[in-house]
């Protein structure tokens, strides 16, 4: 079998395959007696119709592109073995099968045109001396002062409150019915239009703006127990019920009760409560351990993605259609699970349309994915940066003894290891070789960026108390 290849663009080889005349015979002959023996032709046995009427059944373009589709898959199998190539996902034919089957002669020379993908060549025009700018992220004392405060007031017990007014912090016990407020020239006389669900009976509020719609608890600050008041509202919008959004209201209130809430003192005693720690000390130079941690690491995390940043300015690689297609898989495929592991249904999720969007919107980050990871493996190589086999046992052991609980498909924890600590050499290698000014936070990141990272501090400050507990 003859092969030439050519180099294409998007890391693939072109090759052009002619088939020997014995062999295009063979195959064409293989094919008539295969289906002799299992077509269903009336008035023949099976494996007894003459050659001459199943071609009359069948047609010689059916059988001749059965043949077509033999040849050329064995011959693509064969060439790349013939030519040693590492070839990765599926070949692809590049002449037109149509025009191959016209083509066609059985016992003469079958040339046709395939590529295959394979592993990508990447150019790295500097990887050291990298100059970057990241943000630092400090530690904050008060950090652990809110997440004392929010254990404090999960213990807090509310006790009613006499001789005074609701103010914000309480604990409001109510009667109210609530009314979509009358237009501008509507009819006064008419009846009001009841908000559905606005209307309840000793209903408990705490009272703090963000609990109910804009004016609400505003307008029961100041109230006394038994007092009855109409308060003026507004609907957000968007709204969840859209038919509300953005539409002003009247409360009809009354004020049955006030409640506060009585916090367990600052102790030892709340420290046990809490956590694991037998004094309010410990559990503190706990949580500061625990956050100057973070902010280290945080700071850490930005100094290597604002070098892998600067990084991918100097990478050139002509990525391959099938590593693309793998990783935006790979990326859907760590979105369902994610959004599995929180209870959604993913069948209902992800239909045919949505996975389309997803596909087309993920290609670019799978693309810088897939240019990082292999601008660092081309690192690792050049510089001989291999993490041992003590290295990610030991590893692997303190995750395992970590979660005793937990049932562990060691193989893939293992691969998942060796995948971090190599990507943690390479980076610590990298910016052992490089400069990254350290800039104070939130001087490089845009208000969105400064919105998400506000939003995920708050979540970590609610589970931090817990956290240490366990």
């Amino acid at each position: 079998m003859k092969v030439t290849q050519e180099k294409l663009p998007a890391s693939q080889i072109g090759l052009e395959i002619e088939i020997t005349p014995e062999i295009t015979k063979q195959t064409y002959e293989q094919v008539i007696k295969n289906l002799a023996s299992t077509a269903n032709i009336p008035g023949f046995r099976k494996g007894k119709v003459p050659r001459q009427i199943l071609l009359q059944q069948l047609g010689t373009t059916r059988i001749k592109a059965a043949a077509l589709e033999e040849l050329i898959q064995d011959g693509i199998e064969k060439a790349v073995k013939q030519e040693d190539i590492k070839a990765i996902g599926q070949p692809q034919l590049r002449s037109d099968f149509e025009e191959l089957i016209k083509n066609y002669q059985p016992g003469q020379p079958l040339t046709f045109s395939a590529a295959v993908d394979v592993e990508p060549e990447i150019e790295l025009e500097k990887y050291t001396g990298l100059q970057a700018k990241a943000e630092e992220i400090k530690y904050d004392p008060a950090r652990v002062d809110e997440v004392l405060d929010q254990e404090r007031q999960k213990l807090g017990t509310l006790i009613p409150v006499e001789g005074r007014a609701a103010q914000i912090g309480d604990t409001a016990v109510l009667d109210f019915k609530g009314v979509l407020a009358k237009a501008e020239g509507e009819d006064e006389s008419a009846e009001p239009t009841p908000i559905p669900g606005g209307e309840a009976s000793d209903f408990q509020v705490e009272l703090y703006e963000d609990r109910f719609i804009p004016g609400f608890v505003v307008g029961i600050v100041g109230m006394n127990p038994g007092e009855t008041k109409e308060i003026s509202a507004q609907f957000p919008d968007p709204y969840a019920n859209e038919e509300l959004a953005g539409k002003p209201a009247v409360f009809t209130v009354t004020l049955k009760e006030i409640k506060e809430k009585e916090l367990p003192e600052l102790d030892d005693d709340f420290a046990q409560e809490v956590s694991d720690f037998d004094t309010l000390a410990e559990l503190r130079a706990s949580l500061e351990e625990r956050y100057q941690k973070e902010a280290e690491q945080k700071t850490k995390t930005n100094q290597q993605e604002a070098l892998l940043a600067e990084l991918l300015k100097q990478v050139k690689v002509d990525l391959p259609g099938t590593l693309i297609e793998q990783e935006v898989d790979a990326m859907l495929t760590q979105t369902a699970i994610r959004l599995s592991q929180q209870g959604l249904d993913v069948r209902k999720l992800f239909t045919q349309d949505i996975i389309s969007q997803l596909r087309a919107r993920s290609r670019d980050e799978a693309i810088e994915r897939l240019q990082r990871s292999l601008a660092l493996r081309e690192i690792s190589k050049r510089e001989s940066l291999q993490v041992t086999d003590a290295e990610i046992q030991a590893r692997v052991t303190e995750l395992i003894q970590e979660y005793p609980d937990e049932e562990v498909d060691e193989d893939r924890l293992r691969s998942v290891v060796e995948n971090e600590l190599a990507t943690d050499k390479i980076m610590d290698w990298l910016l052992e070789h490089s400069t990254v000014e350290l800039v104070p936070e939130g001087s490089l990141s845009t208000p969105d960026e400064e919105a998400e990272a506000e939003a995920e501090s708050t979540a970590e400050t609610s589970e931090a108390a817990a956290t240490e507990g366990e």
